[in-house]
């Protein structure tokens, strides 16, 4: 099943504003996109994607991604896990990073985590490693929610929101993908079908032609 855009199926908007830092490309317009909460920023405008990594236009239709227009660095960042050791981005240079930023509380959220699981478990071992980020919430509640859900990737606690702002997170889901090389390869706002067909083509894809 293809990951068209479906209506807005609830509104889970951080209510603290997101620093612009012109860091990424133009958002979408706000209009609903995905199944979650789509309401996105406007970001500074950058050039086009030159690598083997870019998305095709079907990529882009099928899985409702926003790929930036010049290559840009991921912002580093370190932050604790439940256990409170600290995971930095950085050191997973030389994999493809799964990055989602989430809230217990987002329905959407919370629909589109068995298949991040499903995700990590086929592509663990080929070079991809899912990183999912809690925006403000305490270790006890991201716990039994990982719990509850069977989750085995890392959950890592950005406590007061910094590393979201950082990334310009206002509604949620958001998710970016960066590449081998620490460059952003796209982003999405809202939840993803991420273990449907077109997805486990497309990451199947950029994992065997190791891509930077």
């Amino acid at each position: 099943m293809a990951l068209h855009s479906r209506p807005r199926t609830q509104d889970c908007r951080r209510p603290a504003q997101a620093r612009d830092l012109g860091l990424f490309w133009n958002a979408s317009d706000g209009t609903p996109g995905p199944r979650g909460c789509l309401v996105a920023l406007g970001l500074g405008a950058i050039l086009a994607f030159t690598t083997a990594a870019a998305p095709t236009a079907h990529d882009l239709r099928s899985l409702g991604l926003e790929a930036p227009k010049e290559a840009v660095e991921a912002p580093d960042f370190s932050l604790p896990n439940l256990t409170g050791k600290k995971t930095r981005l950085r050191d997973f240079r030389g994999k493809v990073v799964f990055l989602n930023f989430f809230a217990t509380w987002c329905g959407p959220c919370r629909e589109e985590m068995p298949a991040m699981e499903q995700l990590h478990q086929t592509y663990k071992d080929k070079g991809l490693v899912v990183l999912a980020v809690d925006i403000q919430e305490s270790a006890n509640d991201v716990r039994a929610f990982t719990q509850e859900l069977k989750l085995s990737f890392p959950a890592l606690l950005d406590r007061d929101g910094s590393v979201a702002s950082t990334y310009a997170i206002r509604p949620v889901p958001a998710t970016y993908l960066i590449g081998r090389d620490g460059k952003i390869l796209w982003r999405a706002f809202g939840s993803r079908e991420w273990d449907a067909s077109d997805a486990r083509q497309y990451f199947g894809r950029i994992l065997a032609d190791g891509i930077r």
